[in-house]
C-alpha cells in the first residue's frame, strides 16, 4: 500500500508549486480520519520539497513552516470528522456497521479502552502512536469530551508528529542527489523505527510533567479556604 501511495505522491509532486499545500491539508485529513493512510509519505516529502525550494514561496524556511501549519490544518479536520460523527452516530451504529468503515469492532473497543483508562492524555500521547493515532478521536466523540481540550491534546500530539516527520523529509532534501519518494518514505520510516524509543521517553517526560502540574493545581484548588477573622 504504501508503495502505490508513495508513487502517486511521487506524481503529485510534479504539481506541488501550485497544488503543494492544498495536496498536504487533504492528505492530512484524510489520513487523520477513520481512512488508514500512512502521514510519512505527506509530511516527509513535504520537507523535502520545501528545502528543495519546490514548494509555492521557494523559501525553504518559510515553505517549512507553511507545511507544517497545513499539515496540523488537515490533520484538525480529519480529527473533527472522527469525533462529531462518533458524537453523532453514537455507539451501536459504530459497532454495528464501522467495519464497512475500515473500523471493526476490535479496533473500535481497543480505542476506547485505552481512552478511558488515560482520558484526555490519550488524544495527544495516541497521536504519536502507530495504529491507534487517527482512531483516538472516535472515543472522544463517543463521551463528547470538551471539545476545545480535545482540540487543545490533539493539536499538541499531531503537531509534534508532523513537525517530526517534516524535519526528517527537510534532512534527505540537505542530503546531495535525489532520491525517489518511495525511498524517501521507506528510509524515514526506518530512522523513526530506529529512534522510536527516544520519542517513548520524551512522551514518558511530558506526561509525568503534565501529571504533576495538574497535581498541583487540583491540590491548591481543593483547599480550604482560610476562616473569617473573629470581630
Amino acid at each position: 500500500m504504501t508503495e502505490m501511495i508513495a508513487e502517486h505522491i511521487g506524481w503529485a509532486a510534479s504539481y506541488a508549486h501550485s497544488w503543494g499545500f492544498f495536496l498536504i491539508f487533504f492528505f492530512m485529513a484524510v489520513e487523520s480520519s477513520f481512512i488508514p493512510f500512512p502521514s510519512e509519505v505527506v509530511m516527509i516529502p513535504a520537507g523535502f520539497l520545501a528545502y528543495r525550494c519546490g514548494l509555492t514561496f521557494e523559501l525553504p524556511w518559510v515553505d517549512f513552516t507553511a507545511a507544517v501549519v497545513v499539515g496540523l490544518a488537515g490533520s484538525m479536520a480529519g480529527a473533527y470528522v472522527n469525533y462529531y460523527l462518533a458524537a453523532w452516530l453514537g455507539r451501536p451504529f459504530l459497532h454495528k456497521y464501522g467495519r464497512y468503515f475500515f473500523l471493526p469492532e476490535p479496533t473500535l473497543d481497543r480505542a476506547e479502552e485505552i481512552f478511558r483508562r488515560y482520558g484526555e492524555l490519550a488524544t495527544f500521547v495516541c497521536r504519536l502512536l502507530p495504529g491507534i493515532r487517527q482512531l483516538i478521536s472516535i472515543p472522544a466523540g463517543l463521551v463528547r469530551m470538551n471539545v476545545w481540550r480535545f482540540s487543545f491534546f490533539t493539536a499538541l500530539g499531531a503537531g509534534l508528529w508532523i513537525i517530526v516527520l517534516t524535519l526528517i523529509g527537510w534532512y534527505f532534501g540537505h542530503l546531495a542527489g535525489d532520491m525517489s519518494y518511495l525511498e524517501m518514505v521507506e528510509r524515514g520510516k526506518a530512522i523513526i523505527s530506529e529512534n522510536y524509543v527516544w520519542v517513548i521517553l520524551g512522551l514518558a517526560v511530558l506526561v509525568a510533567a503534565y501529571l504533576a502540574v495538574h497535581r498541583k493545581v487540583m491540590k491548591s484548588t481543593e483547599a480550604p479556604s482560610a476562616p473569617p477573622p473573629e470581630v
